[in-house]
């Protein structure tokens, strides 16, 4: 899915300030088990964004393990083991947005908050995105259905942007092919959607807003350059968590100490 590019830099060690450096596989290749966790489903929350949404939901399926569809949302291969709990909501609460709501990328992580006309609801962590048979539909994973489905016919439901459930800080993920000339990461875990990521590095004497991909990648084309750089990570509620960094490896996986209210 992602373009390979001439030059790929071995940079030393990259340490955040404040936060972990995660020495992990990029993808789930190995044949192990996911490990996506037990935790019961988040059926409600108090903050929502944006419009209301009215469609179907589907049994996709959408799931970590891909079982029909690569989620659009993950580098191939699929969530790397150790965000599987994370993004899972403690489980594998996952659903997958119509294109003609994905913003090109934009939606990819953000939880939504889903409400049948039976009275029932959960919140569930977009992944994925894809062709409905109508804008407002969706698809959810099997943990989602089965909390939600009362075997109703239509399966009429609203969905809406919404704060997802604590389960711990923010995640940068490098891309395997990222280097100091092609800077490529995503952002996971994020509680509130996000508005934007901008860097200040060697290559940026001041902030400079990352490119969005359509698999939510955040990509500076001319690089961070070598040395420290700062992330500048905004939600779409106007929340701002600034990261420094000394550095980074490719295919990394760093947890910061900070999180959206």
């Amino acid at each position: 899915m992602h373009a390979v590019h001439k030059m790929i830099a071995l940079l030393t060690t990259g340490i955040l300030l404040g936060a972990t450096l995660l020495t992990l596989p990029s993808c789930n290749d190995s044949g192990t088990k996911l490990d996506v966790g037990e935790s019961d489903p988040t059926l409600t929350s108090p903050t929502q964004y944006g419009e209301e949404h009215t469609g179907m939901y589907h049994l996709g399926p959408v799931d970590f393990a891909e079982t029909d569809w690569h989620n659009a949302c993950a580098p191939g291969g699929g969530y790397r083991n150790d965000l599987l709990i994370p993004t899972g909501l403690g489980g594998e609460y996952l659903a997958g947005l119509s294109t003609q709501f994905s913003d090109q990328g934009g939606t990819c992580d953000a939880c939504i908050l889903i409400e049948t006309a039976q009275g029932k609801s959960i919140v569930a962590r977009v992944v994925t995105y894809g062709t409905e048979q109508d804008p407002g539909d969706i698809d959810v994973s099997p943990s989602v259905y089965e909390t939600i489905n009362l075997d109703e016919w239509p399966r009429t439901m609203t969905w809406q942007f919404t704060a997802c459930p604590d389960t711990g800080p923010l995640y940068y993920e490098f891309q395997t092919e990222a280097n100091i000339w092609w800077t490529s990461l995503w952002v996971r875990n994020p509680r509130v959607p996000i508005e934007k990521v901008e860097v200040k590095s060697a290559n940026h004497g001041d902030y400079v807003e990352l490119r969005r991909g359509s698999d939510g990648t955040l990509t500076d084309d001319s690089g961070f350059g070598e040395g420290p750089f700062t992330l500048r990570v905004t939600a779409i509620d106007g929340q701002e968590i600034e990261e420094n960094f000394d550095g980074f490896e490719p295919g990394s996986l760093i947890m910061s100490n900070q999180q959206f209210e």
